[in-house]
């Protein structure tokens, strides 16, 4: 108790915790964004309506409430029948709206050329209002007008928009007419997507309630987009193709003035036809499906539709799609394929399989499995031959045609080697007379330029601290868990003790384990001449002096310092030969001393879960294992009442952003620890919200992140992250409660792809960046290393194997190749670091400290599992493992154990295989 008045206090809690909260989440709001939405909103009324908006007519079924503007046919309202308070596009602000250049759901763009003319012609219904003619007269089921009686009159092309309600679904179809005497080619067709993801001026209870998320499946005639609220409960709407409107890209439209910041993302189009855009604005860049046109004759009409549908929740989904006759793709384990796996792909579609093609040629080799076909799901091997993009297109006999999106990496022991040695030679940073004492450390990387980046008006980015700046060195530490090696840790060991103990991180006085925001700042007049370059703009809030570098009071530093000191820690504990300056349980203390002086001296942002914030429950285990009982329970209390105020909170999910997807990891394993099984089913809930399972490498596992390339990237812009650090440490709490919950298979799924996100940008040469860019002109990863160290924190964590028989598909290897051999199931390993083994129908878990597991035998009839052990090397004498189980704790191995209680298993110079009985 005395834990937890003394954090409120020093947080300001009061008693009505819920609107304290919502108050502090305004106050960030306010000052987070340099020009904040209501000014923005304030000119945007200025504007002149042109939407007549107190007009509406509705169509009605079982299903959904769709209000129809009058005036324009656009959508006012799309409520589904199970929950008519809830509304899936934005129409509480439908009257701010009501502007040209705002676009809504029923809007087109089109980019089209005529008879001979080189150059495209741009029309899009939102940037000039036109009142939409009826052509027929609307009934409850059906809406019918002419989108543009200008467009017509000019180009003589007619675009006619129908909206149409069927038994279960909603269709919007869109016909264009050629009424001019010479083909028209359509070289842009894009439906706007326009659902409410507008977070402005929205407390977190409210956001969770009112709002949405949505992500593509960009996959030609197959795709769809799932539209989620943040809550991740029902219902979920689909989007779907109907008729020729295959799911091509997804354009941002950067056009629409609705202000987008770290409150909104931006809409984007569905696009249909991309070739216009590809041969221009998009022309270096590699798009996800060959871009396509379309030429209507003279006379013609070509009709595109889309298909509404709703899902009853997120495991719903591909049922749904399924009862719908689209196909459906499932990768297992997901799209993410190193070079030594063999992935799985199970199909299932209305129609029989005509042709299956890969480009570029030979990335992939796909071979049919009949022996694994099940219940209308055919069975396919994958396997990945070519580093980089690989795509699968697949022809359906009606001329149906699905694109899966892959991506073939190194084999993650390979990749992870390759990191760590990438992060100590070129991001390896030596220099005496450095200013800033940055001499022998890791530091932030420009990929493109093949550089280290030592300035920059970010001033963390080259300070060593916050996300974007100890990224690159945590990464290297974390690396060390998996693959420790001599030479790198003899690096970090100089880091440690001469650039991060008493350099960013303070050794004495008040603010003792205390974490600077930054190492590097900006202060030219006391500085020598020629510190900071011209070039760079140093005219920003970022770019802090040194009393605002020097501040400890950023909650967020602290995870990664203690997640260094927790390493080395490691390292002494389990392994041999690494000489570091100080024994184990220094290094020990120092991360439990790290852990309090968060909560310490920086109270403010502590109330919030820190990304990577699962070190300090490893910390307290690791304290309870040791008998350093004292500091376990002073660590315990001062996270107890960090968890106890999350418990008042509906959506405990803040941070110093309004709206973030990166505290939820912690505060799910704490809720976890602490019994808070409700507050822990909520959060886990709202993480699924927004990391969706889609048969596309990108998205799949790819938690919600639009912001950070503002503050770590390169390229700085409002735009979804592909793989930001978000994707590996959401997958903590995923597959956190798939270890709980065995029989899941869509949460090892989602929390498996989040997991290997964490190493899928990860370049052939082993660099580390900050995530992919999803912008169409661009597909491509970020140059600066940023804050991926974050991500890779959640995959060394979680990186483990796992072997499991699904009802549906069978014997399944995450992490492994998976073979049956006479009643035996053997896996290989291949996950990164081979030291985790989940063996799913045992709902056992065997975890080494040390050592790598490279082979794995279960037989379920004796109940006997058979590991194969590597061999030992010059920094690992022994294997020390632990076992998990929710029912038995005494297995009998006739092997010693540490004092800490870890097996001690010598090793050799020949593999070593351990037997463990589970009956």
């Amino acid at each position: 108790m005395k834990q937890l008045q003394f954090i409120q206090r020093a947080l300001g809690f009061s008693t009505d915790r819920s609107s304290r909260f919502s108050f502090l989440v305004g106050l960030m709001l306010l000052f987070s964004i340099p020009v904040s939405a209501q000014d923005i909103w304030d000119r945007i009324k200025a504007k002149p309506q042109t939407l007549e908006t107190t007009k509406k007519s509705y169509l009605e079924n079982d299903i959904f409430k769709l209000g129809l503007l009058n005036s324009s046919h656009t959508v006012a309202s799309l409520n589904p029948k199970v929950d008519l308070s809830f509304d899936f596009v934005p129409s509480e602000l439908l009257d701010i709206r009501s502007r040209d250049s705002l676009y809504h759901l029923g809007d087109i763009n089109l980019m089209y050329r005529i008879g001979e003319e080189e150059t495209w012609k741009s029309f899009s219904s939102a940037h000039k209002r036109e009142s939409s003619a009826n052509e027929q007269k609307a009934t409850s089921q059906r809406a019918v007008s002419l989108v543009s009686k200008s467009l017509r009159d000019t180009d003589q092309i007619a675009v006619y928009r129908t909206w149409e309600l069927g038994e279960n679904s909603l269709t919007l179809t869109f016909e264009l007419k050629n009424e001019s005497g010479k083909p028209v080619e359509i070289g842009y067709l894009g439906v706007p997507m326009i659902f409410d993801n507008i977070l402005h001026w929205k407390s977190l209870e409210d956001a969770h309630l009112e709002k949405v998320f949505y992500d593509p499946y960009i996959g030609g005639d197959a795709g769809y987009l799932q539209v989620v609220r943040l809550h991740g409960k029902s219902p979920v709407l689909l989007v779907v193709p109907k008729e020729n409107a295959s799911f091509e890209a997804y354009s941002p439209l950067l056009d629409d003035q609705t202000p987008r910041n770290i409150t909104f993302e931006g809409f984007h189009d569905w696009v249909i036809h991309s070739k216009a855009k590809a041969e221009g604005q998009w022309k270096n860049a590699e798009q996800w499906i060959e871009p396509t046109s379309m030429v209507i004759a003279p006379g013609e009409s070509y009709t595109s539709s889309l298909e509404f549908l709703l899902a009853d929740d997120l495991r719903s989904i591909e049922p749904t799609l399924v009862a719908n006759n689209r196909p459906v793709a499932i990768g297992l384990p997901g799209y993410v394929v190193p070079m030594d796996v063999k992935a799985g792909l199970r199909l299932k579609a209305p129609q029989s399989i005509k042709e299956m093609t890969v480009s570029p040629e030979g990335s992939l080799i796909i071979t049919k499995n009949p022996e694994k076909d099940a219940e209308g799901w055919l069975a396919f091997d994958v396997e990945g031959k070519q580093w980089g993009r690989a795509k699968v297109e697949i022809t359906y006999l009606d001329g149906t045609k699905q694109v899966l999106s892959y991506k073939v990496i190194h084999p993650e022991t390979e990749l992870v080697a390759k990191m760590g040695s990438f992060l100590t030679t070129e991001q390896w940073y030596e220099n005496e007379e450095d200013p800033f004492g940055r001499h022998n450390s890791v530091i932030s990387y420009d990929y493109e330029k093949k550089a280290q980046v030592v300035e920059d008006s970010r001033v963390w980015i080259a300070g060593l601290s916050d996300e974007a700046g100890a990224g690159s060195w945590l990464a290297a530490f974390m690396k060390q868990l998996l693959d420790p090696k001599m030479e790198e840790v003899e690096k970090l060991g100089k880091f440690m003790h001469e650039t991060l103990w008493g350099g960013i991180q303070y050794n004495e006085g008040e603010n003792k384990y205390g974490v600077k925001k930054s190492v590097f700042y900006y202060e030219p007049e006391k500085m020598p001449a020629g510190t900071y370059s011209k070039s760079v703009n140093y005219g920003t809030w970022a770019a802090w002096d040194k009393e605002h570098a020097d501040s400890p009071g950023r909650s967020y530093n602290y995870p990664h310092v203690a997640a260094a000191h927790w390493i080395m820690y490691r390292l002494l504990r389990y392994h041999q030969g690494f000489e570091l300056p100080q024994t184990w349980d220094w290094y020990l203390e120092n991360a439990f001393s790290t852990s309090m002086a968060m909560v310490e001296l920086a109270p403010h942002y502590a109330q919030f879960g820190q990304m990577e914030g699962t070190v300090f429950l490893m910390l307290l285990d690791d304290l309870k294992k040791e008998g350093m009982e004292a500091f376990a329970k002073e660590l315990e209390g001062a996270m107890r009442a960090r968890a106890d105020v999350w418990s008042g909170l509906a959506y405990p999910f803040g941070s110093e952003m309004p709206w973030d997807s990166t505290g939820q990891e912690e505060v799910y394993m704490w809720a976890k620890y602490f019994g808070m099984d409700e507050k822990a089913d909520v959060t886990l809930n709202a993480i699924l919200a927004y990391m969706p399972a889609i048969p596309h490498w990108g998205y799949n596992g790819s938690a919600r992140r639009y912001w950070d390339f503002q503050y770590g990237g390169k390229i700085q812009r409002i735009e979804r992250q592909l793989h930001h650090y978000g994707s590996a440490l959401n997958a903590i709490p995923v597959m956190h409660e798939y270890i709980d919950n065995p029989e899941n298979l869509y949460l090892l799924r989602v929390g498996y792809a989040g997991m290997v996100g964490g190493v899928a940008n990860v370049t052939e040469d082993g660099f580390g960046p900050a995530a992919f860019h999803s912008y169409p002109e661009m597909l491509a990863i970020d140059p600066y290393s940023g804050d991926y160290g974050s991500g890779f924190f959640g995959y060394a964590v979680n990186s483990k194997s796992i072997l499991l028989h699904d009802k549906t598909f069978g014997w399944l290897g995450f992490g492994g190749n998976v073979k049956e051999i006479e009643g035996n199931i053997k896996l290989e390993l291949t996950s990164g670091g081979r030291k985790q083994l989940f063996l799913a129908p045992e709902k056992l878990l065997v975890k080494l400290e040390s050592g790598n597991i490279l082979e794995a035998s279960y037989n379920p009839e004796s109940g006997k599992l058979h590991l194969l052990l590597d061999k030992a090397n010059a920094n690992t004498k022994h294997a020390y493992f632990r076992i998990s189980h929710p029912n038995k704790s005494d297995w009998d191995l006739g092997l010693e154990k540490l004092e800490n209680g870890a097996y001690i298993l010598p090793l050799g110079t020949d593999q070593k295989e351990l037997i463990i009985s589970l009956k």
